[in-house]
């Protein structure tokens, strides 16, 4: 069953406990606020559009982006890891079920044996007149068995395994929402790191034009030879943040090419042109801290394990009652082959059985505590989920509003150094300033484009952040919102 419609059947399934003894699951109240500290600075209208929660990475407009998140969705390992373990916990579901249910197998033998006459029995045996030391036995039984689940031990246990598969399968959708968010984190981090080094490039083209001018002048007799060192020496100290950042870049490249499942250097090509840092689109409606119950498959998760706690303390108390069976036989037995078919080697039998832990409370004592500790746990681990969820998307928000506001400044302020660059070096031309004033140009405008871009990848991040924070991905079925 697709993950998708196990998480529908979340809220819609009901286990029918009857009499099933231990504590009846009661969903704990959920420690949130009601609404986001960010939110209003977050939806405020934009010049982006809008993007949609169940494809937000479309919303970005960059057609790489989109088909390398379609990629890693298809062939990620970590998503195939996660799917296996939902087939683990679909069978440990279909062996809770086959525990309510009666059981049967069909057995037979056909045995040949020679006796000892040295054991007491061969003695006894071989003072008998005519006694044969070979023997043949032939025995075909079809045999049922039943244990009745009068007080719900079993019902608890597939409320357990139904809860575990449910989480499993909620896990499924939170690994895929991981990879989206993280294949659209490494990718924004190559761009980012491309337009770095395209801004630490120019900047070393432009220092290498600057000191060609300073030697030409220093030929002519019109610059001081320390000008061409410091000179030189701000050339090289551009030059040498060109490898910084091409390590950088590769290790971005490889990390996407481990997310999408292929060896590094498969991409490598494909994103080699620089490309423009992907622009965050629009949160027009986040929604509540409330909604984050139904849209994150990690809370999910985390509550149906609790789920699967609060069932196992009802299969510990089922221990303190006595267990029922059924059991029946019908059969033949005989010691010719020939008459295994026959009414004179029909067998049958039918028993009814009783096991009790009588005398056993105080391990039965130790293993409810044991249960209700491991409940306690549970509970304490989902509330901790819901606040880390919160501390999440407020972290997102954060972080995409202010990082927008730096980059808008940054934006106007590199717009103003370049020309401040372009008035210093006219007036060095004309000798109405010295060298130091454009190095120190040169300095902060590259101070500034290096800033910018960064603040721009960061937005770009941020805003990855805040969709993966807040569930975004994929699309909740309708009975969630009853969850």
């Amino acid at each position: 069953m697709p993950p998708f419609r196990i998480l529908a059947l979340v809220l819609s399934t009901s286990v029918a406990t009857g009499c099933a003894v231990g504590p009846d699951y009661l969903r704990p109240e959920a420690p949130l606020a009601d609404h986001y500290m960010g939110q209003a600075a977050v939806e405020r209208p934009f010049t982006a559009a809008p993007a949609s929660f169940a494809v937000w990475w479309e919303g970005f407009g960059d057609p790489h982006l989109s088909a390398l998140v379609t990629e890693a969705l298809a062939q990620n390992l970590d998503l195939s890891q996660a799917q296996a373990r939902v087939a683990q916990a679909r069978a440990g579901l279909g062996a809770a079920n086959a525990a309510l249910l009666p059981s049967a197998a069909v057995n037979g033998q056909a045995a040949r044996a020679y006796q000892s006459v040295e054991t007491p029995l061969g003695r006894v045996l071989n003072s008998t007149p005519g006694y044969d030391r070979y023997g043949n036995s032939y025995e075909a039984n079809l045999e049922a068995s039943w244990e009745l689940d009068a007080f719900g031990g079993l019902r608890r246990d597939r409320e357990a395994a139904l809860a575990e598969y449910q989480a499993s399968a909620a896990g499924v959708i939170a690994t895929r929402l991981a990879v989206a968010a993280q294949t659209a984190d490494v990718y924004t981090s190559i761009r980012g790191l491309q337009a770095r080094l395209a801004i630490a490039e120019r900047q070393v083209s432009t220092q290498e034009e600057l000191l060609q001018k300073v030697r030409l002048l220093h030929g002519q007799g019109l610059a001081a030879e320390f000008e061409v060192y410091q000179t030189e020496g701000e050339l090289s100290e551009v030059q040498a943040s060109v490898p910084v950042l091409r390590t950088g870049l590769d290790a971005a490249m490889n990390a996407l090419d481990v997310m999408l499942g292929t060896p590094p250097g498969t991409h490598r090509s494909e994103l080699a042109a620089t490309s423009a840092i992907p622009r965050p689109p629009q949160l027009a409606a986040s929604g509540s801290p409330a909604d984050l119950l139904r849209r994150r498959p990690d809370l999910i998760a985390a509550e149906r394990r609790l789920v699967a706690a609060n069932a196992r303390i009802g299969m510990a108390i089922s221990e303190y009652y006595p267990k029922f069976s059924l059991s029946a036989l019908l059969g033949s037995a005989t010691t010719s082959g020939g008459n295994l078919f026959t009414s004179g080697a029909s067998q049958s039998a039918g028993v009814l059985g009783l096991r009790w832990r009588l005398f056993d409370f105080g391990r039965i004592n130790a293993q409810i505590d044991q249960a209700k500790g491991q409940e306690a746990e549970a509970l304490a681990a989902y509330r901790q989920s819901v606040l880390r969820a919160s501390e999440d998307v407020e972290n997102a928000f954060s972080a995409l509003v202010n990082r927008q506001a730096q980059a808008a400044t940054l934006e106007a302020g590199e717009t103003s150094l370049t020309r401040a660059r372009e008035s210093s070096f006219i007036a060095y031309q004309n000798g109405t300033a010295s060298l130091i004033d454009v190095l120190n140009a040169d300095e902060h405008l590259l101070r500034a484009s290096d800033e910018r871009a960064q603040a721009q990848t960061e937005s770009a991040r941020a805003a990855v952040a805040a969709f993966r924070a807040l569930g975004g991905g994929w699309e909740p079925p309708e009975q969630i919102a009853n969850f």
